[in-house]
């Protein structure tokens, strides 16, 4: 009896294709972060069995320039010019910046995007303004004169939930609210003066006793210990704690003017100037020309997205 050979049964159906799932990694307040992540967000909604849910990813400037520092040296030369502050992935594959990812979903998938503009950074500003209060990141602005001539304002964006104790001795430093050290010391910045400039460095301030860099007190005692050195020194902008050594922290500061790496694990870093409010002429307020006087307060910023565009008083 011939035996007759069974076959598997053959199907015309191809293997399920994978899912596809776009990530956007940005800088939480840039606009382009935002039209990147309503593209991902159309895309879902519009084919909801093709796509998973999207990984929506903002991130603060500094912890942005440390990943995209990481992806340059990932990928290397493909995007080892790269700009945006913005980064789309399709399944973890780089697409590029927010209009690639635009172009992609109109070309592909036939989706449009509509909104203008204007309705980006308003909804940049709504964005913003809710991830602030959402992290506890606070704002302080110091108003700077010379010769008792205002000429600008700069505005910090202090990490309060990376060094909180360092934080608010700046913050109270520019209050004034702790009145008197036991010493003697009035704990305020208000009349003090950037007393050093580092060419290509940093400048000095906040010597609160003669303004001679040599004197200093802080709202917890002389000095304070060093928090931790998880903010590095990538950019120009960067507040710092001057210290004489370990653990020595008081009410003087720096402001980088330009990457520092060798401050990084000896100095805290606890803020960042706006980039969009730094004066460009910074080096030049060097106390052997002019006298350069901080009048700080306290404020909460209530909008932000491109740029500051309104400022509220904080109680």
């Amino acid at each position: 009896m011939a035996s007759t050979q069974q076959s598997a049964p053959c199907s015309s159906q191809s293997p399920p294709e994978q899912p596809l799932q776009v990530k956007v990694v940005g800088l939480f307040k840039s606009s382009s972060f935002q039209i990147a992540k309503s593209a991902a967000e159309n895309l879902k909604s519009n084919y909801p069995s093709t796509f998973e849910d999207p990984i929506i990813i903002p991130v603060q400037e500094f912890a942005w320039d440390q990943y995209l520092q990481e992806k340059k040296r990932e990928l290397k030369n493909e995007i080892w010019e790269y700009s945006a502050y913005v980064m789309c992935f399709i399944n973890d594959q780089l697409l590029g910046n927010a209009l690639d990812l635009q172009k992609w979903a109109h070309k592909v998938w036939n989706i449009v995007d509509f909104k203008s503009p204007a309705l980006y950074e308003a909804l940049t500003m709504d964005y913003s303004a809710k991830f602030l209060r959402d992290t506890k990141h606070d704002f302080v602005f110091l108003d700077i004169s010379i010769d008792f001539y205002p000429i600008g304002r700069l505005i910090f964006e202090l990490y309060c939930d990376t060094c909180p104790k360092t934080c608010k001795n700046f913050q109270v430093l520019c209050t004034g609210k702790a009145g008197f050290s036991q010493s003697g010391i009035r704990l305020h910045y208000t009349g003090s003066i950037f007393h050093r400039v580092v060419r290509n460095g940093w400048v000095q301030g906040g010597d609160i006793v003669a303004g001679k860099g040599n004197g200093g007190e802080s709202i917890y005692g002389p000095t304070f210990e060093d928090e931790n050195f998880s903010i590095p020194h990538n950019k120009r902008g960067v507040l710092g704690m001057v210290n004489k050594g370990h653990h020595s922290n008081g009410s003087q500061f720096y402001i980088t003017l330009q990457p520092t790496p060798y401050l990084d694990r000896k100095y805290v870093a606890f803020g960042l100037l706006d980039p969009i409010l730094d004066p460009q002429n910074l080096e030049m307020w060097d106390r052997d020309c002019m006298y350069c006087q901080l009048s700080p307060r306290r404020f909460l910023l209530s909008h932000l997205g491109t740029g500051y565009l309104g400022i509220t008083a904080r109680s």
